[in-house]
């Protein structure tokens, strides 16, 4: 499994038993149905799977796991602050002007008032406010905050996304 092809799902943060369980510390809006069986685990930089035996919520932001394989505290510490992934195709699908990041990339940027503004080449969610960064018709980066009533429409046949941006932001 390549990293390109998977979305980042937390961190492992410590163990939980001398039974090799560990806590994993989610990194997402939404708690995730725990139907996965299997978990990948970087290390080293290859994302390696890792089968899951019990899976369970642990408080609102942690998941407890049991590995298969790894059954006692000295395995566990060999996982302990690895970042853990799951394969993008098990996302479950949004539908209206919900989105995840990723699926906008290469999407054409579009105000009501101004018109075609460019292609979202990401999004920057490590700042307080969300920023969608565009690169603009004339190669100038233009970056748009992520708010609700910005958003008019998200057209994914398209490729489209319709913005209502106040006057002057694209100008900056």
């Amino acid at each position: 499994m390549k990293k390109q092809d998977c979305y980042y799902l937390g961190k492992i943060v410590s163990k939980f038993s001398f039974k090799g369980e560990i806590l994993l510390k989610l990194d997402i809006d939404d708690t995730p149905s725990l139907k996965f069986t299997t978990l990948f685990i970087e290390i080293d930089k290859i994302l390696v799977p890792h089968l899951i035996s019990k899976i369970s919520l642990h408080k609102s932001s942690l998941l407890k796991i049991k590995f298969e394989g790894i059954d006692d505290e000295n395995s566990a510490n060999k996982i302990l602050k690895k970042e853990t992934f799951l394969p993008l195709k098990d996302l479950p699908v949004l539908k209206g002007n919900k989105f995840y990041y990723h699926e906008i990339v290469g999407f054409k940027a579009i105000d009501e008032q101004f018109g075609e503004i460019g292609i979202i080449e990401g999004v920057n969610d490590q700042t307080s406010q969300i920023i969608i960064l565009v690169k603009g018709i004339e190669g100038k980066e233009i970056m748009i905050p992520l708010v609700d009533n910005f958003l008019i429409k998200l057209n994914r046949f398209e490729k489209e996304i319709i913005f209502n941006l106040p006057e002057g932001l694209i100008n900056l």
